[in-house]
Parts: C-alpha cells; sequence; structure tokens
C-alpha cells in the first residue's frame, strides 16, 4: 500500500511505486510566474514489456522549467542508485497539447533519442505549431468580439495568448497513441477530450496519470468548442463518465497540477455537481439578456492578466453548453443578422416547456 506523503509548500520530488514494480518520480516544475505543475519519471524493467524509462509530459520549457526538470531528474537518479538523465529516457508521453505540458519538448529533443508520443487529434499542436498558433488566434478573435470585449481589451487578451505561445517551435513526434492501439507495453491510453481535444489518461497497474482531466482542488478550465473541435463541456462530462468506467483497481491518481487524488469516484463527482451548479447559475442570471464577458464578470468577479481570458472561455463554455440544448436563446438576433462582422451577442433563457 501506498502511504500518503506530506505534501507541503516546498518543491520537492515525490517517489510512488505501483503495483507492478514501477517506480515514479513526481517532477515539481515552475512552469510560468504563477504556475506549478509536475512531470513524471516512470522507471519500469518488465520481464514482459522489457525496460521502460519514460517521461510522462513535458514541462513549459518557459523560464525555468526545463531546469527544474533536469534538477528533478538528478533526484530521482540519487534515489534510484543509478543515473537517469534525458539521454536514458526511452519514451516521452504527452497527456494532451497545452502548452505547459509540451512546450519543454524544444529543450528536450535535441538532448535524448526518446520516441515521442501524443494522441492523433492533437499532434498538429506539436508538428505544426504556428500554423495552429494562427488559427486559433483569428477564431479566438471572433469569439472574443461575440463575447461582447471591447476592441482595446480584446487586443490585450490576443497579445496575452501569444506571448506564451511564443517560446515553443514545431518539433516532429515519432508515434500517436490511436496508431499503437492506445497501448505502449504496459502503459494503457484513454482519450478523454473537453478539457483539450486529443487529452489522453495513461494508466500504468493501479496509478493513473491524469494530466489536466482531473485536479484535486478545482476544475480543469474549459473553453467552447467553438475554438477547438472536440474541446468544450459536453466532451468533458462525458469523458468523465468513460474514465470511471475505465479506471476500476485505481488507487492512486497522479494529476498535472496539485495533490495526488486517492478518490478518483469522489473527485469526479465532485467535478460533475461543480458544472451543475454553474450551468444553474448561468440559467438563473439569463432570466435578463447578457453578453459572455457580463456573465464572466458575475461568476468570477474581478480578474487579472491571462485569467481574464480563462474566465470569459470558461463562461463561454458553459453557454455554448446551454445554448446546445435549447435553454438559451440569443436575444439581439437582428444585430446578428444585419451585420457582416462579428458582434456581441446577447443570451436569455428559452422558455422550452409550460411552467418555466
Amino acid at each position: 500500500m501506498l502511504e500518503k506523503p506530506s505534501l507541503t509548500d516546498e518543491p520537492i520530488v515525490q517517489a510512488f511505486e505501483t503495483s507492478g514494480g514501477a517506480r515514479i518520480f513526481q517532477i515539481p516544475l515552475r512552469e510560468f510566474p504563477m504556475l506549478r505543475g509536475y512531470v513524471y519519471l516512470v522507471h519500469l524493467d518488465d520481464p514482459v514489456y522489457g525496460s521502460y524509462r519514460v517521461l510522462i509530459d513535458a514541462g513549459s520549457g518557459f523560464g525555468d522549467s526545463s531546469q527544474d526538470l533536469e534538477a528533478g531528474l538528478q533526484v530521482a537518479s540519487q534515489q534510484l542508485g543509478q543515473s537517469i538523465s534525458l539521454a536514458d529516457l526511452t519514451h516521452v508521453l504527452i497527456t494532451h497539447a497545452h502548452i505547459d505540458h509540451f512546450g519543454g519538448l524544444k529543450y528536450i529533443r535535441p538532448r535524448t533519442r526518446a520516441l515521442v508520443g501524443v494522441h492523433e487529434l492533437d499532434v498538429r499542436n506539436l508538428t505544426h505549431y504556428e500554423e495552429r498558433l494562427a488559427v486559433v488566434a483569428r477564431r479566438l478573435g471572433e469569439f472574443l468580439a461575440e463575447a461582447g470585449v471591447g476592441d482595446e481589451e480584446r487586443g490585450r487578451l490576443l497579445d496575452l495568448y501569444r506571448l506564451t505561445k511564443s517560446i515553443y517551435a514545431s518539433v516532429k513526434v515519432d508515434f500517436t497513441y490511436e496508431l499503437v492501439g492506445m497501448r505502449l507495453g504496459p502503459f494503457e491510453m484513454l482519450h478523454v477530450p473537453g478539457h483539450c481535444a486529443g487529452h489522453v489518461v495513461i494508466r500504468l497497474h493501479d496509478v493513473l496519470f491524469s494530466g489536466d482531466h482531473v485536479l484535486s482542488n478545482i476544475s480543469p478550465h474549459q473553453s467552447p468548442e467553438h475554438l477547438t473541435n472536440f474541446t468544450g463541456l459536453e466532451h468533458y462530462l462525458r469523458s468523465l463518465d468513460a474514465l470511471e468506467s475505465w479506471a476500476h483497481g485505481i488507487r492512486l491518481t497522479l494529476p498535472g497540477h496539485e495533490d495526488p487524488i486517492y478518490d478518483l469516484p469522489s473527485r469526479l463527482q465532485a467535478i460533475r455537481q461543480l458544472h451543475q451548479e454553474r450551468l444553474a447559475q448561468v440559467l438563473a442570471m439569463l432570466e435578463q439578456p447578457k453578453t459572455i464577458a457580463e456573465i464572466s464578470r458575475a461568476l468570477f468577479g474581478e480578474v487579472h492578466g491571462y485569467n481574464v481570458l480563462l474566465a470569459l472561455e470558461e463562461s463561454g463554455a458553459h453557454v455554448e453548453y446551454l445554448y446546445q440544448r435549447g435553454r438559451l436563446e440569443i436575444a439581439n438576433l437582428a444585430d446578428l443578422e444585419n451585420g457582416d462582422r462579428p458582434c456581441a451577442l446577447r443570451y436569455r433563457r428559452a422558455r422550452l416547456f409550460p411552467g418555466e
């Protein structure tokens, strides 16, 4: 049995072991100035599958992130009693194509011959990064205009979006998960779209690596599928159900941020409940027409910096979910019909049934 580690604010390397004897090292990284995350080194010598030295996720590559990775590998080497460096890795498995999970590949790639894998729906983010950035920035600009964000603020938010992405350049990958049957030796993958189009969770024996799909304290960020196919709240909630069915026997879940999770079913239910409550909040406040920007301020209050964009996307995902189900309608349809540019849309509650 694994004992729950004592978690402190100090960025220390935690060690775990699976029921099949794999050693796991949780390496903390300073991803961005206000964001800490984890990558995981897995050390396994299996009599059936052979030897694996696997890094799950790559960090952001920003600031001290790659230096933190190197320091973590040194600590893991000391605990293992043998040297493990980037050059010793056999594989790098990316859980999903958000910059804080794959940006470090730019640093890692020249220093290893490890095979890099990612899901098909995220592969272009890594291999055609500049193209992807241009496409999403255009869609994001349209979304912000329809959300009711003014021209000056919209320009500032788009600059913020592009800024954190400028640290990365396209790299090649060696395989995609569906191509190998969602399995690499003893590692099993499940596609869980929602937070990211190609998000996977990875199972090794009785341990689950959840990336950002399930976190211990907050609900992972959601954005509208209007921006990227296979994201959106609908996909995310369905993926929670799929994971619960697939993950029987999991006793430890290791996320990309925050604390380890020791009761996965309870955490899944808590996340579902949060989104149901938020959907009810949005529906209640739309007795009077509002833009997504107004909804965002009501839900999240005053936020600053990149959190403004995250709050708008989160609100947009919940509005989209309700609109798709006929629970909302556009109150200013004439503005949409008569304009040739994106305009601010005002949503209100639609009365589907008698007595609503």
